[in-house]
């Protein structure tokens, strides 16, 4: 059946009007903020000492010298989610948020994808969402801290490493359901596997070590939100 002009045209016009108000609280339906903007409650350090603060309606995690890697996590524990946020990081500081996130409070060993690992008192181990300004830009890759290594990089993903907005705000949309965990990176796909070691966990927010190198770095995240399933 031919369209005529006139009706293509109306269907364009239609589809490019701002949501209504029913629309967009329906897009926001079921969401729970988990930065409310102004403090830092509901959020505690592991790990290292790199610096968090908020500033401007947004977290700011600042590198330390010689402290291992820093996180700072949600209080709550999640399982099956969904998780956004927004992040800028400044070139030479490696970052990554994590997913269903685990806390040594003593020594513990774990078996990680047929790999054992140790996990010393105040280790933040788990799956973790990479945020690499690198030149290889693995952003959004999925890597298993505390000794899993890379599950899943993006060097087989050109259009995911091509998405990345260095020194600019970028955005994750990242899936937990069950033992599968998918990543999106500014709405292109990005990483995607299967992981049986970590059914529940917390969020957090990585700021790496950086040895002993005295130069401050930042990350920033803001618009940070959870939607359980």
């Amino acid at each position: 059946m031919r369209i005529s002009t006139p009706l293509v045209f109306l269907a364009f016009a239609l589809s490019a009007l701002p949501m209504t108000a029913a629309e967009k609280t329906s897009d926001n339906a079921g969401w729970t903020p988990l930065f409310d903007g102004k403090t830092l409650d509901g959020w505690v350090q592991r790990g290292g000492k790199a610096k968090y603060a908020v500033e401007d309606g947004q977290i700011v995690g600042t590198s330390a010298p010689s402290t291992p890697n820093s996180f700072l996590c949600t209080q709550q524990q999640f399982t099956n989610f969904i998780l956004e946020l927004e992040f800028k990081v400044q070139t030479g500081l490696n970052s990554g948020v994590q997913v269903r996130g685990q806390y040594a409070a003593e020594p513990k060993e774990v078996v990680w994808k047929g790999k054992k690992a140790k996990m010393p008192t105040g280790r933040v181990y788990g799956v973790q969402v990479e945020i690499d300004p690198s030149q290889r830009a693995w952003t959004g890759g999925l890597y298993g801290e505390g000794g899993g290594g890379w599950f899943n990089d993006l060097k087989n993903n050109e259009a995911a490493r091509k998405a990345v907005k260095v020194g600019e705000w970028n955005k994750f949309h990242i899936e937990c359901r069950g033992e599968t965990i998918k990543t999106w990176l500014n709405d292109v796909p990005a990483a995607e596997i299967k992981d049986d070691l970590t059914a529940a966990g917390f969020i957090g927010l990585q700021v790496h070590g950086v040895g002993k190198k005295a130069e401050a770095m930042e990350v920033r995240f803001r618009e940070i939100r959870i939607k359980e399933l």
